[in-house]
């Protein structure tokens, strides 16, 4: 096997990887707790002790 071959490979499945996490993260079934941990810094909760 050579390099380039092997650089290849690598590049076509870092690409695969990039293009699945990309497809996870814009699936309309992942919108409801991406909008829920989007809300989480205007929580009112007083964990961190203020008033």
């Amino acid at each position: 096997m050579d390099i380039n071959v092997l650089r290849g490979v690598i590049a076509a499945v870092s690409f695969a990887t990039f293009i699945g996490i990309v497809l996870w993260a814009w699936s309309s079934r992942r919108k409801e707790s991406f909008d829920e941990a989007a809300q989480l810094p205007f929580a009112d909760d007083d964990r961190c002790g203020h008033a």
